[in-house]
């Protein structure tokens, strides 16, 4: 059992000005695995001003004083690795070679690219005799999310803290644990009192305390589109900076080139790898009309391969949804898959065999949907894959673009240049080719409805920074 009441402000462990203790629930057993605080107003107000009066003077420490800092925050992160992994397979069911390989590896990825992107970063340039100069925006609000709690702590706390800026972060109420012992690496790496500092909390709480409160310059959230929209309606009096990384309905293009036999189970593995939680997933299966069963019966195979369990267990490929809210969502959407009239070809509502408790889903996989049903507009945000028909290139473009989203799509076939003319042509932020991977050093965001930022390397870097211009500096 977990008992972390405390936040982290001003460089000290400190108890919330009014008690208000929530239990954290392993969605696995579906039992209470530790406890947080909710945090309210007051305590924000406390953690700004610590920010403030940090701010004077982190805002002017050199290029190699945050390089050193940085590099001790990854040496300590390395050092605690294990227990990362560990908070995050209990807090939010991931399996142990994800929580691994994936999650836990996924903070140290970012961390090691901000030291890279402020290594060589230009803050200054010349146009005449104007001197530009980039310089740290301020105290920033981090508000970030429970589906890849690492991932995203460390892509907002490692530029923030490479650009100069001071801030506060609010993780995820759902899967908190992760972020206190991220607040603990970096107490122990010696980062200053009041640059970083950590208050639990829901979003009515202290997700809303941090948008509309006047002391905060800068707001990085990652979430929902809901909620993002909520956090800009908040921040907008202050008119301050808002990034937004935020939902997703990432179409596939399979190509009538494509290897089918890869490219299918590929794209339904992408889908599998954190129980579909993932903002980018490609959920949408866009294939030619005359292929569909094909596509079908492979995306069946590769579901019904997947194995579903334990977190803890062997060889377990996929563990329980986060919560019994993100449960019934998925059931419901699944339900209404079926009622809509697309073909259940694996999968179903209830968990899956052998699984009498935990938030488990089956993988499931719908065949024979078209772009207007629930399941092809909704984020599902769990292990199921929607195939929708598409009758030539021109189509399949034109589905892929006929959603709100657009924060990543995926094209695949055998050649290169009809693949990029393609990929030029789709209205999203990131475009996977042949399942390529992420590249930490790239722009990570989307357009439209998922978000208007850039997070991931020097971009990220730049969004927390402000520019000035210097004129008659020679």
């Amino acid at each position: 059992m977990r008992d972390t009441l405390q936040f982290y402000i001003d460089g000290k462990w400190v108890d919330p000005i009014t008690p208000n203790p929530l239990d954290v629930i392993n969605p696995a057993t579906e039992e209470v695995c530790g406890r947080i605080s909710l945090g309210s107003a007051a305590d924000v107000d406390i953690a700004v001003a610590a920010a403030k009066r940090a701010f004077e003077t982190y805002s002017q420490t050199s290029r190699e004083e945050r390089l050193a800092l940085l590099q001790a925050i990854l040496d300590e992160y390395l050092r605690r690795f294990d227990d990362i992994a560990e908070a995050i397979m209990e807090e939010m069911g991931a399996p142990w070679e994800v929580a691994t390989s994936a999650q836990a590896a996924s903070g140290s990825q970012h961390i090691k690219a901000a030291i890279r992107a402020l290594r060589d970063f230009k803050f200054e340039s010349r146009s005449r005799d104007t001197l530009i100069v980039k310089e740290a925006i301020g105290v920033c609000g981090l508000i970030t999310p429970w589906n890849w709690p690492q991932n995203q702590i460390a892509v907002k706390v490692a530029p923030a803290l490479a650009a100069g800026c001071t801030m506060i972060l609010k993780p995820s109420e759902i899967a908190p644990f992760d972020a206190y012992i991220f607040a603990e690496i970096l107490e122990t790496a010696g980062v200053p009192a009041g640059v970083f500092n950590l208050i639990n909390g829901d979003g009515p709480g202290v997700g809303t305390a941090l948008s509309v409160h006047p002391g905060i310059d800068m707001v990085s959230f990652t979430g929902s589109t809901r909620a993002g929209v909520l956090v800009a309606q908040n921040a907008a009096p202050t008119v301050k900076r808002v990034a937004q990384e935020l939902g997703g309905k990432s179409p596939n293009i399979l190509l009538d080139d494509a290897d089918f036999a890869t490219a299918v189970t590929a794209g339904i593995n992408e889908v599998m790898l954190n129980t579909g939680q993932s903002c980018d997933a490609p959920s949408r299966l866009l294939v030619p009309r005359d292929r569909m069963d094909e596509a079908a019966a492979i995306a069946a195979e590769a579901a019904d391969a997947t194995v579903v369990g334990d977190p803890r267990g062997a060889g377990v490929q996929v563990g329980p949804l986060v919560s019994e809210l993100q449960w019934n969502k998925v059931q419901g959407l699944i339900q209404k898959g079926i009622d809509e009239g697309a073909t259940l070809a694996a999968g179903g509502t209830g968990r899956p065999d052998g699984l009498k408790k935990g938030y488990y889903a089956k993988p499931t996989i719908f065949a024979n949907v078209t772009n207007d049903m629930t399941i092809a507009r909704e984020e599902i945000f769990g292990p199921v894959v929607a195939i929708i028909a598409y009758d030539d290139e021109e189509d399949a473009i034109r589905i892929a673009n006929d959603t709100p989203y657009g924060l990543a799509s995926y094209v695949s076939s055998s050649n290169m240049a009809r693949a990029r003319r393609v990929a030029a042509r789709l209205r999203t932020g990131m475009v996977h080719i042949n399942n390529a991977g992420l590249d930490a050093g790239a722009p990570f965001g989307g357009y439209k409805q998922s978000g208007n930022g850039r997070e991931w390397g020097s971009h990220g870097l730049n969004e927390f920074l402000e520019v000035k211009s210097i004129c008659g500096a020679e």
